[in-house]
């Protein structure tokens, strides 16, 4: 038998779910997708023998429950179960010792487990105080791949989590796809923006214009005024009052539909809702547009016009929210390490069950969070293990990482939530291309003693390490190395004021592709900084053969004023293109 276990959580639930062990913890339902192999030779005669099998899994307490645990049974495009379990009902599903969820993180990569994908986010923290490092250490240990979000907590810098240079870092951009309302104005004037509820019955009719004055602008519950009836009602986002809420303010009011337009942070960062009335949500700079119109007129109107499903617009764009590094644990390691869809996913809305009924809930829900975009790249990692069983974790980051691409669809540079060309603090190595990494034909692998020497580097103490490692460990026994030199897939430099002008980092690929291949090296230099790549070219002869060269940067003359810059390093054959970021930073 055979099990994948992915834990799946929500980002708002973070700072409950790592606080210090309790019942409530370990009681907590959430929701799980236990993929099972049924053992060879047996098939089910029926759909009831299926799910009998299946619920052998679950442990006997749930049985005599009122609400049934038991959420779906798959039996085509996979073979296994969803079901809402405890913490500890996972341990008795998969044999894990311990009550919580995180402290069994690391039991729960027993035999069989392949994945583990965690939406989980919060403030960083050193790896051996974050329980999702330490459990996922010795899953690493095991062969098993863990991707994490990075969080929801951008576009400021330093603010993403699960930083951990064995945990796959997956921030969030948005595909080509707006579920299109446009904001036409009395004059004519047209602002496109989105949102999922598109109510047919709702004429695109030109109605008064209502912007609340600055108690109200931020359409708190309670906030608006008899103004508001019969309008279209312009709300600002922020106030920590959530999108939905906002509106159900404005439909509490008597107001006929809403605008709601970003603050100067989120820019150009839009969302597909499911809004309680009619709405259009636009961007920063749209909302602006609508402001200066309704100072230029007595009598402001406007009306909704909704266009449903378009696609081939300016994709991808990093989500505002998606969070950010550098990491403010080891910034010599850059992160995010990728991007991927998590901007107006269509996804599978569990159900809560009330007595024997779910009606008028719905079972799909179009969501935007690392969340999101991090089960995209766990689905691309077992696509990936499936194909390349003996890949290790890091290898199947390395492929993922140096296949990316860094360019829309239209040739522009990814964009940020302003639309400008995002940085690597937002993008990482780039946005994932499932088809490229599954033939990236060199990787770079880290094995988990590596790890051990990277942690010793941090200058953490033996009990520290300890911790993370789950035994003894000693770091005399380890030769301790700088985070740069660790084997990843970027570069992450930093000059300062006590810093040498000069680093040298080392790097190891490992060639999974053609038995007879050569690559040479290709540098776009980031400025401030000369770049020599030692030797300038790669043989092999085999398949899984190793070679090693050596990267070495140097400040090239004043950078006066330069904070960052970037660049990259690309490994190039006949069939294979490997990039890997670099990122320099400067300190005067």
């Amino acid at each position: 038998m055979s099990i994948i276990l992915l834990l799946l959580f929500s980002l708002c639930a973070f700072s409950q779910a790592i606080g210090a062990t309790t019942n409530d913890d370990a009681n907590r339902l959430q929701t799980y997708i236990v993929n099972v192999q049924p053992p060879e030779g047996i098939g089910f005669n029926s759909i009831e023998d299926r799910d009998a099998y299946y619920r052998s899994f679950l442990p006997p307490t749930t049985d005599a429950l009122d609400e049934p645990r038991m959420m779906y049974s798959y039996a085509h495009v996979a073979s296994g179960f969803a079901a809402r379990l405890t913490a500890a009902e996972v341990c008795s599903v998969e044999g894990c010792a311990g009550s919580d969820i995180l402290a069994g993180l690391d039991a729960a990569v027993e035999d069989g487990v392949d994945v583990l994908s965690l939406s989980l986010g919060g403030a960083p923290m050193e790896y051996f105080g974050d329980p999702i490092a330490v459990g996922a250490f010795a899953a690493i240990e095991k062969g098993i791949f863990v991707s994490c979000a990075a969080g929801n907590s951008g576009p400021v810098a330093s603010s993403l989590s699960n930083d951990a240079p064995w945990l796959l870092t997956v921030g969030a951009s948005s595909m080509d796809r707006t579920i299109r309302s446009t904001v036409k104005l009395g004059d004519g004037t047209e602002v496109d923006g989105e949102t999922l509820y598109q109510p047919k019955s709702f004429l695109p009719n030109q109605l008064p214009l209502y912007v609340p004055p600055p108690g109200g602008a931020l359409c708190a519950d309670g906030s608006l005024d008899s103004e508001a009836k019969g309008k279209v009602v312009l709300c600002e986002r922020g106030g920590g009052i959530g999108r939905i809420d906002k509106g159900q303010a404005v439909k509490n009011a008597g107001g006929a539909a809403m605008i709601l337009m970003n603050d100067v942070e989120n820019a150009y960062s839009v969302l597909s809702d499911a809004h309680v009335l009619p709405a259009s949500h636009i961007s920063y700079a749209g909302g602006q547009k609508i402001k200066a119109y309704v100072n230029s007129t007595s009598k402001a109107t406007a009306a909704i016009l909704f266009k449903g499903t378009i696609f081939r617009r300016l994709a991808p764009i990093v989500a505002s929210f998606s969070s950010r590094g550098p990491s403010a644990v080891s910034p010599g390691i850059l992160k995010p390490d990728i991007i991927g869809p998590g901007v107006n996913v269509l996804a599978a809305w569990p159900v809560p069950v009330i007595g024997n009924s779910t009606s008028g809930r719905p079972n799909f829900n179009i969501i935007s969070g690392t969340s999101m975009s991090t089960p995209h790249l766990t689905g691309v990692v077992a696509l990936l293990k499936s194909a390349h069983p003996d890949w290790s974790p890091a290898a199947i980051k390395s492929a993922i990482m140096t296949t990316s691409y860094i360019d829309t669809w239209q040739g522009l540079p990814i964009m940020d939530e302003r639309l400008r060309p995002a940085s690597l603090f937002a993008i990482g190595a780039g946005h994932v291309n499932p088809l490229k990494a599954n033939d990236p034909g060199l990787v770079y692998d880290i094995q988990p003693n590596d790890y051990v020497s990277f942690l010793c580097g941090l200058n953490y103490t033996d009990s520290q390490v300890s911790v993370i490692t789950h035994k003894n460990t000693s770091c005399a026994d380890y030769k301790k190395i700088e985070e740069g030199q660790l084997n990843y897939p970027s570069f992450t430099v930093h000059f300062g004021r006590s810093s040498s002008s000069e680093v040298t980092f080392n790097r190891t690929v490992t060639n999974v592709g053609a038995a007879n291949s050569s690559y040479a090296v290709g540098v776009e230099v980031p400025k401030g900084v000369s770049v020599v790549v030692e030797p300038d070219s790669l043989h092999f002869s085999e398949v899984n053969e190793k070679a090693s060269f050596s990267v070495t940067f140097s400040r090239n003359g004043t950078v006066k004023g330069l904070a960052h810059a970037s660049g990259q390093l690309r490994w190039v054959s006949d069939k294979h293109e490997l990039r890997s970021p670099i990122s320099v930073v400067f300190r005067s």
